[in-house]
């Protein structure tokens, strides 16, 4: 089924851990359409702009799935509001600071946040948008002692 034009919900539901456990990972219609708009408002101009297919390390996160990998209680993957996009696996011409410095200065999104890496580059770019008012929330997680935080960019 797709989402949008470029966008299917197998590269939104995609989970090894769901699969290898058997847990279900269908979202709900209201989650669905949550990943419609964020699609719409996100996903589609990123794809657009650069030309190119986009990878989403993480998307769709049912309650159950989220509990199982000890993820946030306040996730907005578990709403359809979030995706996670990694450009590193890709040709090399669009990396994940070109993704996360497009979204920051062109799209209206709720949080971005730049997920560890380095200063020229983060591991994988989290990116949300909700319906009404978004924060413009910009963020770096970093990781101390084993525990993650986040600071405001």
């Amino acid at each position: 089924m797709k989402i949008s034009p470029h966008l299917n919900i197998a590269e939104i539901t995609r989970s090894d851990a769901a699969k290898r456990h058997g847990i279900d990972n269908t979202p709900t219609s209201e989650h669905l359409e949550n990943f419609k708009l964020l699609a719409e408002k996100v996903f589609e101009p990123i794809r657009e702009h650069f030309g190119v297919p986009i990878f989403i390390s993480s998307g769709y996160r049912s309650k159950a799935l989220n509990d199982f990998i000890k993820g946030s209680l306040s996730s907005q993957h578990c709403k359809g509001q979030a995706i996670d996009i990694d450009m590193d696996g890709s040709n090399g011409e669009v990396t994940n600071r070109m993704v996360f410095d497009f979204i920051k200065n062109k799209l209206d999104f709720d949080q971005l946040i730049w997920e560890f890496g380095t200063d020229f580059n983060p591991d994988w770019v989290h990116v949300s948008y909700t319906k009404g008012k978004n924060r413009k929330q910009k963020l770096k997680a970093v990781r101390t002692n084993g525990k993650t935080s986040y600071l405001n960019l």
